[in-house]
């Protein structure tokens, strides 16, 4: 949900300068992909797409840092915009993501351990340099300018941390084996308390503020995206726990909060699809591509995914259809958005051609 006052203009018309901070969802989103494709027993898949992930994290984090240091002031007013600044999260679940990938993939604990330290100096940077300058922010915007669907990105990077805490814990011994899957058990329930707080907020304005089509942007989704990574961090948890008493301790409540989680993202789907024909068929609004879409691919993605493994950790077979159903959606939402992409890079190529 975004507001269409401060609309996010993707790289094809606006260049560096207005890179969207939130172009890391693409990454977040083809990672997902690659990772259900995996789980779900579709390798060529599942290692295209990582490739092709690599590159893209590469160029992005060239652009992102290229933006700072070209284009410092417009950085740093997107970092503390109350609508933009959520969409640097993006880069944290990512660089979690792509180490996941290679845990998953490669089953290569050097990179992953990398990237995982990476992710949490990114997560450390943002979340008290975006939600201090958000607080001591002198002009402010009321709460239905103000917050959209995309603040719950800051609970997926949370829980990305937690993910990639526990599968590294799982593949390495100790003496981290305990400090990691400690570290994923504080971060996931920091990540569940976080999402209660932003999603009461996000709850109220959907309810109680007239809501516009330009309103409900690709973001909305990440409010079952969020609940979806909660659902694979906690599952990986209740894997986990054999190596770990205190997780082991804690087993009916890991247990009952997965599930938790997983039905409250299974709540928001039918509710997202009824707002999207609302947006779409109903008010007639354009569906054309926006870097922000791909936080919409994600979360089918991370439902199918978060799925697989929550019936594996809890041996629920009876649900085996769910993620079978959600990955070729997930599949098609994802080669949408990435003809999106290159049509519009095309027509940017087109453009200055003719110039």
């Amino acid at each position: 949900m975004t507001d269409t006052s401060h609309p996010v203009a993707a790289p094809s018309t606006t260049g560096l300068a207005g890179l969207s901070p939130a172009y890391f969802g693409m990454v977040m989103a083809t990672g997902i992909v690659s990772i259900a494709a995996h789980l779900l027993g579709h390798p060529l898949l599942a290692r295209a797409l990582f490739a092709l992930n690599l590159v893209a994290y590469a160029v992005l984090c060239l652009l992102n840092l290229l933006r700072a240091l070209r284009h410092r002031q417009r950085f740093f007013s997107d970092l503390f915009d109350h609508l933009r600044g959520p969409g640097f999260f993006t880069s944290v679940a990512a660089t979690s993501i792509v180490g996941s990938q290679f845990l998953l993939l490669t089953d290569d604990s050097r990179v992953a351990g990398v990237l995982w330290a990476l992710a949490i100096v990114l997560w450390v940077t943002l979340t008290y340099a975006i939600f201090a300058g958000l607080t001591i922010k002198q002009v402010k915007p009321p709460l239905d300018k103000g917050i959209s669907g995309a603040w719950l990105l800051a609970v997926v990077a949370t829980q990305s941390i937690a993910t990639l805490s526990a599968l590294l814990a799982a593949r390495l011994g100790q003496p981290v084996r305990l400090e990691l899957n400690f570290l994923a058990l504080s971060m996931w329930l920091w990540g569940g308390m976080l999402y209660i707080w932003m999603m009461s907020l996000i709850f109220y304005r959907y309810t109680f503020f007239t809501l516009e089509p330009g309103d409900l942007s690709p973001p909305y989704w990440i409010n079952m995206g969020a609940m979806a990574i909660s659902t694979l961090a906690g599952s990986l948890l209740i894997l986990n726990s054999p190596d770990a008493p205190f997780l082991l301790s804690l087993l009916p409540f890991l247990k009952g909060f997965t599930v938790f989680y997983w039905a409250t993202g299974t709540w928001w789907i039918p509710m997202l699809v009824v707002l999207a024909l609302w947006r779409h068929v109903y008010r007639r609004f354009p569906l054309r591509y926006d870097p922000l879409y791909w936080g919409a691919v994600f979360p089918l993605g991370m439902y199918a995914a978060s799925t697989e493994r929550m019936i594996e950790a809890m041996g629920i077979g009876f649900l085996d259809a769910i993620p079978r159903v959600f990955f070729p959606i997930a599949v098609a939402a994802w080669c949408a958005a990435f003809l999106g992409l290159v049509s519009g890079l095309l027509g940017r190529a087109r453009h200055a051609a003719g110039q």
